[in-house]
């Protein structure tokens, strides 16, 4: 509709309108004179010979397309006593006259319109218009004033209906701040575009049961889910709000109340309605009563939002799967960000792709981004000495990084490969890892491993040694190495006894550090991933089915998923089949040890006199001999030294006490 027939039907809708009212006080008048006259008589409002009937008939006749009165009166099936209700109540309060008659028909105080008014005066009255599940009372259509009896009682319009008729599309300002339109932002790519079309063939199906089903759209990002549904409406011709399912009342009077409010919206605007179900809230069992009933009970068209399936509801919906863009779709996206700056990326634009699996928003903000920093004159200088790739890789690894709160901890990786002192197959065997991580966009994608099977394509690894011989370490050089966040799972926050909650916590933990492909590292992972027990009890079965999952989380992680353990023979052999790599951290030799020591101080630590081949003769693990020379650094400090020998043996004795374990004088023999 263009703007010039638009404002032609609103002043044709306005004209019909006042003429339809017109008809009423006509008729109510015609009511008034016959009781004067006789006392009993109703009034024929739609009499053919009446000058107002023939108005509206005139106004009806310059309309565009259908009023918002006949609109109204289809779409809530009305009958003509109750749409003359309607209009008497709408004369109220566009038509001044209307008080007065009301007035003069029932009594000067009673100067309103009634279920007594209208029974009386309008020709086809029934009762039953009167009953809160008749389209009037049901659709609060109109309000009914409190206390008294119900025939005597004053009517009035709703103010949105109100609206409405005039021809003015307003929200119902109760609902101002509990739903939000939803608004076309992005261009989708084809794979979703493929779910637009999809929606739109079940929407219009001619199977009743089909086209009425909730339609179930999970995925990780949100705003890709809206723009496919907002599309889908669009194309219908429809509008699409949105609630959040924090904002349903737990009341279920206010809960029925607000619905019927919602659906009545849903239906004067021709909108569809999307539930945001926020992730936090379907481990509350109120609240999910709540959706439940919501959805059970809502009459309209209805798109449910979640990351997670959800498995409560117990009625028809059609389930879709919002994956992120394809590799292909996400670099065609990048392609329209980055524009001519593509040309930086030196072809390398597959390994982000690879290792950031992003939503088309998040690429165009990191687009926008990157563009920016490119094009300014005021570069960090750290920023200036990098290469337009590696500025973009750490600018997707802050997009993407992990919420993941109390179940782990970020580490900042200082590590670098000459910091490790390992034997040489065991290094060879990390940089192994760093090849796998590096290269799998190659041998998964463009050598089509990824297309032979899904299964087995996460790379994982399993440290194993005592305590302190760089298992951490080894995590962080890799980190480092290759530009990856580094996170330490707290087993003890994820490890939960009540059945079901481990394998909750280890999606959370998979699903967030997915976006970015983020190295996980689990501290001690014995104490979840031990030998499966024989089934004695419930808890049996759900701790084996906790390790079934983790399993299966780990061979489809598209990140670097690393166990550590000091007792390799806790672990069970099943699991240790599915690990791709397992690395030995011996415990360190002498030699080692003075490598160690040789290394542990920074270089602008001062020290005098240290001598590394006597202090290897402690036989302690590099954690142990970190501990000690940090200790030695701090009692130089204080006295105003330089580290030496006697602060390192002070250390020691400390160190050695802690870890309940004597220190002989052969290994502090000559040191001072």
């Amino acid at each position: 509709m263009t703007t010039t027939t638009a404002n032609n039907w609103h002043e044709a809708n306005q004209q019909y309108l006042m003429a339809a009212l017109e008809v009423v006080r006509e008729g109510l008048e015609r009511y008034k004179k016959s009781i004067e006259e006789n006392g009993s008589e109703k009034g024929e409002i739609n009499a053919e010979a009446s000058i107002a009937n023939k108005k509206l008939q005139q106004a009806a006749d310059q309309l565009t397309a259908p009023s918002a009165l006949d609109t109204l009166t289809e779409i809530f099936s009305l009958s003509n006593f109750e749409k003359n209700i309607l209009l008497v109540c709408a004369g109220m309060e566009l038509d001044s006259s209307y008080a007065d008659l009301c007035g003069s028909i029932q009594n000067v105080k009673r100067n309103y319109p009634t279920f007594s008014l209208a029974l009386a005066a309008f020709p086809d009255a029934h009762w039953d218009a009167l009953t809160p599940d008749a389209a009037l009372r049901y659709w609060r259509l109109i309000n009914i004033s409190e206390g008294g009896l119900i025939t005597t009682a004053s009517l009035r319009i709703d103010e949105r209906i109100l609206h409405y008729l005039v021809g003015i599309q307003q929200m119902d300002e109760r609902l101002m701040g509990i739903i939000e339109p939803i608004f076309l932002t992005d261009n989708l790519v084809t794979s979703h575009c493929n779910l637009v079309d999809r929606l739109i063939k079940i929407w219009t199906h001619k199977n009743v049961e089909i086209s009425s089903s909730i339609i179930h759209l999970c995925g990780e990002d949100v705003n890709t889910q809206r723009n496919i549904a907002a599309t889908a409406c669009d194309t219908l011709g429809s509008n699409l709000y949105a609630i959040s399912t924090h904002l349903l009342p737990v009341n279920h009077t206010e809960l029925y109340e607000l619905m019927r409010l919602l659906e009545r919206e849903m239906i004067l605007s021709s909108s569809a309605l999307f539930i945001d179900c926020n992730e936090k809230y379907t481990n509350d069992s109120a609240r999910l009563s709540i959706i439940t009933q919501f959805c059970k009970h809502f009459k309209g068209t209805l798109i449910i939002g979640s990351r997670k399936r959800i498995d409560f509801l117990q009625q028809s919906m059609i389930i879709f799967d919002v994956k992120n863009p394809t590799s292909d779709e996400q670099y065609t996206v990048w392609k329209n960000v980055l524009g001519n700056q593509i040309t930086r990326m030196n072809g390398n634009l597959n390994a982000v792709i690879s290792q950031f699996n992003m939503s088309s928003r998040t690429i165009r903000s990191a687009g926008s981004v990157l563009v920016g920093k490119l094009t300014t004159t005021e570069l960090e200088e750290e920023e200036k000495s990098k290469v337009p790739l590696n500025i973009l890789w750490d600018v997707c690894r802050e997009l993407t990084r992990p919420q993941l709160g109390s179940l782990a901890q970020r580490l900042e990786p200082s590590a670098t490969w000459d910091d490790l002192i390992l034997p040489d197959y065991q290094k060879q065997t990390l940089k192994e890892i760093a090849i796998h991580l590096c290269q799998r966009a190659k041998v998964y994608g463009k050598w089509g491993f990824a297309d032979k099977s899904s299964r087995g394509l996460g790379i994982s690894a399993l440290f194993t040694g005592e305590s302190g011989t760089g298992k951490t370490m080894a995590s962080e050089v890799l980190a480092k190495e290759l530009h990856l966040d580094l996170y330490r799972i707290d087993l003890s926050q994820v490890v939960n006894k009540y059945i079901g909650e481990t394998e909750k916590n280890l999606s959370l933990v998979f699903d967030e550090a997915e976006k970015g492909g983020a190295i996980l590292l689990f501290d001690e992972a014995d104490a979840l991933f031990g030998k499966r027990s024989d089934v004695r009890d419930s808890h049996d079965r759900y701790a084996n089915i906790e390790v079934s999952y983790l399993l299966q989380r780990i061979e489809s992680y598209r990140g670097l998923a690393i166990l550590t353990t000091n007792m390799k023979s806790a672990l069970d052999k099943a699991f240790l089949r599915r690990i791709r790599f397992v690395v030995q951290f011996p415990f360190p030799d002498s030699a080692q040890r003075a490598e160690i020591w040789q290394r542990i101080f920074p270089s602008d630590t001062p020290t005098e006199g240290l001598d590394v081949n006597k202090l290897a003769r402690l036989n302690l693990a590099g954690g142990n001999i970190r501990n000690i020379a940090l200790k030695a650094a701090f009692y130089a400090a204080d006295m105003g030294d330089s580290v030496r020998m006697g602060h390192l043996l002070k250390a020691a004795q400390r160190e050695y006490s802690k870890i309940e374990k004597p220190l002989t004088g052969n290994e502090t023999k000559g040191w001072i």
